[in-house]
């Protein structure tokens, strides 16, 4: 029986015996796997869910209406899943928050405005759109003049972390002296304080939300709700970091200077340092001399050459929430 059973297949090509006996062996390994998956993680995909509202600069807004929630829903999606963007916007946000934090409360800003900081940089000083908006606050060239930066082919105050947060606080107040309230003015440093009070009277509502914007200033201000929740909870999300994986602030000294430097890179041997790290710790610094005219003077930060390396047992979170350990 088996010697003609053989003879059979021989006339039957390999192709058809293996398309005939293929899914039968796709079945007992699939029943198998069954079997022996309880134990393993679960890898489905999971969305974090949109809340029945939100405190934003301490007004509460209601998410439950429809277009509301699938915004939200939108947002939350976009920084579960963009998973290195959002993961080193927390990182850096160690570095960072510390820093704008104490100036947007000096200035009188709700401390909710760091998040626009985060969207609109994802906490990278260097960042620069390809409209040419450059910064932790992503100023334009002329909007940062306009509120006091000095920005030219030797210095660029936007990429200053300091000097920009001050400027974006005079934009922010400035804002809300016209508005009253601060969900159009996150609305407008997106879209322009013109843009949103001409939007306001032609649709006839006070309402930033319930206008009808370009999508982009649409979904502004959801996404800056969904950096808030991302910050409270990481783990919601799917990251869970430990103290060590975040960025720790840098240590330094400065150095005051009102004569001009004409060559930055043998200024940056001369203090001790790289013109490397020179320029990793003055961002603003955009050639490799540095006039200073009329007796302005410029403040340098140089590292601590003591306290360089990374040690990340010593690094701290800025907030608890964003860790595990």
């Amino acid at each position: 029986m088996i010697n003609t059973l053989r003879r059979k297949l021989r006339g039957i090509p390999l192709v058809v015996i293996l398309l005939t006996v293929f899914p039968f062996l796709i079945s007992a390994y699939c029943i198998g796997s069954e079997n022996n998956d309880n134990s393993s993680a679960d890898t489905r995909y999971t969305c974090v869910s949109v809340p029945h509202r939100i405190v934003f600069c301490g007004d509460t807004v209601d998410l439950t209406r429809y277009d509301r929630h699938e915004r939200m829903d939108r947002e939350l999606m976009a920084f579960s899943f963009m998973h290195s963007t959002s993961i080193q916007t927390i990182k850096r946000a160690n570095r960072y928050f510390p820093v704008i934090v104490p100036i947007l409360k000096e200035n009188g800003i709700p401390e909710d405005f760091k998040y626009l900081m985060a969207i609109e940089s994802a906490c990278n000083p260097l960042a620069r759109s390809g409209a040419g908006a450059a910064g932790l606050w992503q100023f334009m060239p002329v909007t940062g003049k306009e509120y006091g930066l000095e920005v030219n082919s030797h210095v660029d105050e936007r990429y200053h972390i300091v000097k920009a947060t001050y400027a974006a606080c005079k934009y922010l107040r400035e804002a809300y002296n016209k508005f009253g309230d601060w969900i159009s003015v996150a609305a407008s440093y997106n879209a322009g304080q013109g843009r949103i009070s001409q939007q306001q009277d032609r649709q006839y509502t006070d309402e930033t939300l319930d206008l009808y914007l370009v999508e982009e200033t649409a979904r502004y201000i959801y996404r800056i709700f969904a950096a808030k929740l991302l910050f409270d909870n990481p783990s919601a999300f799917g990251f869970r970091l430990k103290a060590s994986d975040l960025y720790p602030q840098i240590h330094y000294r400065t150095v005051k200077v009102s004569e001009t430097i004409t060559d930055l890179v043998r200024f940056a041997k001369s203090q001790g340092t790289t013109y490397a790290l020179l320029k990793n710790l003055n961002p603003w610094l955009r050639d490799t001399s540095l006039p200073c005219k009329n007796g302005k003077e410029y403040v340098i930060m140089l590292p601590d050459n003591d306290k360089m390396n990374y040690n990340p047992d010593l690094t701290l979170p800025y907030d608890r929430k964003w860790v595990v350990d």
